[in-house]
């Protein structure tokens, strides 16, 4: 075996270790070692391992004594659906229906008008709210008093990713036993690996928010392109325009200007800083992996709300499993107890992120990729703005160039892209009509 992966192991271990063990002593922002980010990462995905491994065995056994021949009984639907799926690959469903197209370019332009303001509002009301909660739960403490102190902070990021996949798993179901679906074809066992993946992305968001500003992690979460693409090139072997890789360098260029720049003045330990970073490239990891394998997901016959209750579907199963094994299930429910507005805030926070993914398949259905991307790079913008606003996070001047500069090739991107498939549908030729 060829020692570069075994080295390249190596150099990232000592990289973390020395993080993790200042970590442990930083006693104003840990407790101990239940809360060093390493270790409760560690027990989190020893908790998926549970569950994942004997699936995987059961999975295995079930294709190696062919059970889709010779199984049968009351258990036989639920192990096709799970193992063999009902259909093979059908070819790509596009979100996009032609009877959705037709019915928005026969529109008026006034109802198209009023319907993208409808998407745009209630896109940049679910997603503002759900980032401005997000930093208050993860950032600032409950039942404070001017008596007891400081009051109480709630730690487990791992509870409030079951909290959100809860409520999207309820909400996606409703809309697909309420609205029909095309016949679902995809093995069930093979969104698991998009559930972990989102999981551990999710996981890292929230965490990250200990370490570092949400304008930090906004902005990191723009430049995820990079890893989108390079994800692309391995999983689904994609080529990429010219375009593409210079906004992926302007974007890059953007956030090093910007987290070079950014006050210290919460975080003042660097080493602190250095867990944020390795935190974000996790979720940038993961979250780049979780839309690559969805996209091949997407060769089978399926809806964007079937793909929403399938992934939701598996991570409430992870997150589950894993909170109960360590005991933080009933520790999350025990501080809902105490804390009626962090209770609040952990349902609301759900509701604005099952909302906001409606959102979105509405908005790609009726407009297409491109207006959805303009609509969500003006969220982070908006976000940045409003984090800044209502938790006094300080930009200087080289920091407000370098997001003028990721926001500049987010749009670029955008104009590129639209660009690209005017010209591609002109150089199709239209058929000649036989009279």
């Amino acid at each position: 075996m060829p020692l570069f992966p075994w080295s390249l192991c190596v150099c990232a271990a000592l990289c973390v270790l020395p993080t993790v063990r200042a970590d442990a002593e930083d006693v104003s922002l840990l407790g101990g070692w239940q809360d060093v980010w390493l270790f409760r990462l560690f027990l989190n995905v020893l908790g998926y391992a549970t569950i994942i491994i004997p699936g995987y065995f059961l999975i295995c056994y079930f294709k190696r004594v062919n059970y889709l021949e010779t199984g049968r009984g009351l258990c036989f639907p639920l192990i096709k659906t799970c193992v063999f799926g009902n259909e093979s690959k059908t070819g790509l469903l596009d979100d996009v229906s032609p009877a959705a197209r037709n019915d928005s370019e026969s529109s008026s332009s006034a109802r198209q008008a009023v319907r993208l303001i409808f998407c745009a509002a209630g896109l940049q009301a679910s997603y503002l709210t759900w980032g401005v909660l997000q930093e208050r739960v993860m950032t600032r403490s409950y039942g404070a008093t001017e008596a007891e102190g400081s009051g109480e902070r709630f730690k487990d990021s791992q509870f409030l990713v079951f909290m959100n996949r809860i409520l999207a798993l309820t909400v996606s179901g409703l809309w697909c036993v309420l609205f029909k679906q095309p016949r679902h074809g995809a093995p069930m066992y093979k969104y698991s690996f998009a559930s972990l993946s989102n999981i551990l992305s999710s996981w890292c968001q929230y965490e990250a928010l200990k370490y570092i500003s949400f304008p930090t992690q906004v902005l990191a979460k723009a430049s995820k392109v990079i890893p989108v693409m390079l994800m692309g090139k391995i999983v689904s072997h994609k080529s990429y325009e010219y375009w593409e890789y210079f906004t992926a360098v302007l974007i890059s260029v953007g956030v090093s200007m910007f987290l070079l720049s950014s006050s210290t003045g919460k975080h003042p330990s660097t080493v602190t800083t250095f867990s944020g970073v390795i935190i974000l490239g996790g979720y940038i990891v993961f979250d780049s992996f979780t839309s690559n394998w969805q996209d091949n997901l997407f060769k089978h016959k399926m809806s964007s709300v079937q793909m929403m209750f399938g992934v939701n579907l598996f991570s409430c199963l992870l997150t589950v499993g894993s909170l109960l094994e360590q005991g933080a299930f009933f520790d999350s429910l025990a501080f809902m107890s105490r804390h009626s507005e962090f209770a609040f805030h952990a349902v609301l926070l759900s509701v604005c992120s099952a909302c906001g993914q409606l959102f979105i398949f509405y908005t790609i259905a009726q407009f297409g990729a491109a207006i959805f991307t303009i609509i969500m790079t003006l969220r982070q913008a908006f976000a940045i703005l409003l984090s800044c606003f209502l938790y006094g996070h300080a930009v200087t001047i080289v920091g407000g160039f370098g997001m003028a500069v990721v926001f500049l090739a987010l749009f670029l991107r955008v104009y590129a892209r639209s660009r690209m498939k005017k010209s591609s549908k002109r150089a199709t030729p239209t058929p000649v009509q036989k009279v």
